[in-house]
């Protein structure tokens, strides 16, 4: 037993102060980190099915994951909440850039979550790797929106090929019409290619325009005019009235200037001020219109159907792709091909059909 000279009897009297206590070496404010819980596919249906947030955020980034082993578990998760699916209204929104589309969906969200709907607002932004997409800096714009327990928003994948971004945007659509979302928005970012993708899995099209620009008509694609369902002109307050009306009386010219829609539908024109919250029931009422209007008619289910069938070839497409490119004989082969393409020893074509025929072992 170790001697203590200070519990000797010469010692008795004293007593020894405590002394200060010391700040403990790691900060108590630190928590430890906890590792992320990983669920069987079974675990994430369940949670998705009671609308656990966390769980379906976690399902989602699995989704995006382009490890294997996620995709497995991904794909499972969405076979079983298959059922579930369908039940929404999917509103896709893209406008031209300074058309307010942040406030839009802020404004349209508020409205709608305030009526008891529970909303999705999801990203397509293929360039999102740049400039970490819209929607990023929109969630700190949408500060209502985003902390309101009846919405849910999310990002677009940070990487990938419009086509992947597209894919797994339409997939993180059914997780959240599983998880009980009545109503999803899904925002295009940019103009460009991602309207063509948007289009593809949403019921109704809206674009967002704005007046004052001077080139209203110049500046609006006739690829986008033909695939809106609806146009809103933003921002009709103060002394922007004037322009906004004028505006809206060129757009309804000009969109009886092309054939009906295959819907039957004919497209309005409406003018709103997202930041002052006047005629966004307007916009609403314009939206439930349509809906019910193509559900009558038997187009929705039809167009649905095509939209489902239309994403089955783009999945084919897009695996065949990831599968030839990652194919460790065709990695070895495609710079030497390209070489001889440069050197003008062989033509594109010929190039292609060699190294397809290399891939299907011909």
């Amino acid at each position: 037993m170790a001697h203590h000279i200070e519990n000797e009897d010469c010692y008795s009297g004293l007593s020894v102060n405590s002394g200060i206590e010391q700040p403990p070496t790691v900060n108590p404010y630190l928590q430890k980190r906890k590792k992320k819980q990983t669920y069987t596919a079974a675990e994430y249906t369940e949670g998705i099915l009671k609308g656990n947030r966390t769980i379906l955020s976690q399902a989602v980034t699995l989704l995006e994951s382009l490890k294997p082993e996620h995709q497995v578990i991904a794909q499972e998760v969405i076979e079983k909440c298959l059922p579930y699916t369908g039940k929404s209204i999917r509103l896709g929104i893209t406008g031209v850039p300074g058309a307010g589309k942040s406030t839009f969906i802020e404004a349209m969200g508020m409205y709608l979550v305030n009526d008891d709907h529970r909303l999705a607002v999801l990203a397509i932004d293929p360039s999102s790797e740049r400039s970490k997409g819209s929607i990023l800096g929109d969630k700190t714009r949408m500060e209502q929106l985003s902390s309101h327990p009846n919405a849910f928003i999310r990002p677009s994948p940070s990487a990938g090929s419009l086509g992947g971004v597209a894919r797994k945007t339409r997939e993180t659509i059914m997780l959240c019409e599983a998880a009980g979302f009545d109503t999803i928005f899904v925002e295009t970012v940019g103009v460009g290619q991602s309207e063509t993708a948007v289009h593809s899995m949403v019921d109704f099209f809206l674009f967002l325009q704005v007046a004052g620009t001077g080139d209203e008509l110049q500046g609006i694609k006739r690829g986008i005019m033909e695939m809106a369902d609806g146009i809103t002109i933003n921002k009709a307050d103060g002394t922007n009235v004037d322009r906004v009306n004028l505006t809206k009386a060129q757009l309804t010219s000009a969109l009886h200037l092309f054939p009906l829609p295959e819907s039957g539908w004919s497209p309005k024109v409406l003018t709103c001020s997202a930041l002052n919250g006047i005629n966004i029931d307007g916009v609403w009422e314009m939206i439930t219109e349509y809906i019910a209007f193509v559900k009558e008619s038997g187009y929705f289910d039809h167009k649905r159907l095509r939209q489902s069938k239309y994403w089955m070839y783009e999945s084919i497409n897009d695996q065949l792709k990831s599968h030839f490119y990652n194919n460790e004989k065709i990695d070895a082969l495609l710079t030497e091909y390209e070489q001889k393409v440069v050197d003008n020893k062989i033509s594109s074509f010929i190039a292609a059909k060699e190294l397809l025929d290399s891939y299907f072992g011909k």
